[in-house]
């Protein structure tokens, strides 16, 4: 069956010494593995459309196993983002998440049009890390785990937050703190921005400016939920803690 598809690039690997595996992120057929006929070589018509975080039209051809990529119409190459190392290492980070957050063949609409205009934002010099939190939160709702940012994940009440419990899966109120001898603190700013963050997409963000103490408490409260409901082992997140940690101390920062 040969099929049309739109889809952006998330996964690549080398087959053989020309060919390539490709895994495209689509709406209409969520990750969609394809295997590029002599992708790898220097003249190949399907090098441009089949790096990493391409979007593309595709014309693949679809049987029993692996599909077969035919050919690739490129409709932004998203070059800014490999050309810049603070970047790759984010944009990688969030197409390892959704990778593994994600089944194969399972549309989803809604993630991919998350996944295209979170890349088009990073790469127009949106902030990345309050990028990478939208996009943490929409992918965990999408998989099944949306933390409780509205109320005391516990009792209900709409009184102000006051600690974020990762065991309770959110907020907990003063009345239900002793529920979870390890909560994590957050500023009234930070839940107030957390909330946010869970109710609006990439492009609504507009000019942000957010305190570096802010985005880390942010972070930390992100991460850690991940870690105990996702579980997963990221590949690209610690050479992306090492590069901000590196950036950070650059004097020309």
């Amino acid at each position: 069956m040969l099929i049309k598809t739109e889809g952006i690039v998330i996964r690549t690997r080398d087959y053989g010494e020309s060919h390539k595996v490709v895994v495209l992120f689509t709406a209409e057929r969520g990750k969609l593995p394809v295997l590029a006929r002599g992708a790898k070589k220097p003249r190949s018509r399907l090098g441009a459309v089949t790096q990493l975080f391409t979007r593309g039209q595709y014309l693949c051809f679809l049987g029993s196993g692996m599909g077969t990529l035919s050919q690739g119409e490129l409709i932004s190459s998203h070059h800014g983002l490999r050309s810049d190392l603070l970047l790759t290492a984010t944009a990688a980070y969030l197409v390892e998440l959704l990778d593994r957050m994600t089944e194969e063949k399972d549309p989803s609409p809604a993630l991919y049009r998350l996944l295209s205009s979170t890349l088009d934002q990073l790469e127009g010099g949106t902030d990345p890390e309050i990028l990478s939190r939208i996009f943490e939160l929409k992918v965990l709702e999408a998989a099944g785990y949306r933390p409780v940012l509205d109320k005391c994940a516990l009792c209900g009440s709409r009184d102000r937050p006051v600690r974020f419990s990762v065991r309770q899966g959110g907020f907990l109120c003063s009345d239900c703190l002793h529920r979870d001898p390890h909560t994590l603190p957050l500023s009234e700013t930070a839940a107030r921005l957390l909330r946010l963050l869970q109710r609006i997409t990439p492009d609504r963000i507009g000019e942000v400016r957010v305190k570096e103490e802010t985005k880390a408490q942010l972070e930390r409260v992100l991460r850690a939920f991940i870690d105990e409901y996702a579980g997963i082992k990221f590949k690209s997140r610690p050479f992306l803690d090492q590069l901000r940690k590196d950036w950070s101390k650059s004097p020309d920062r």
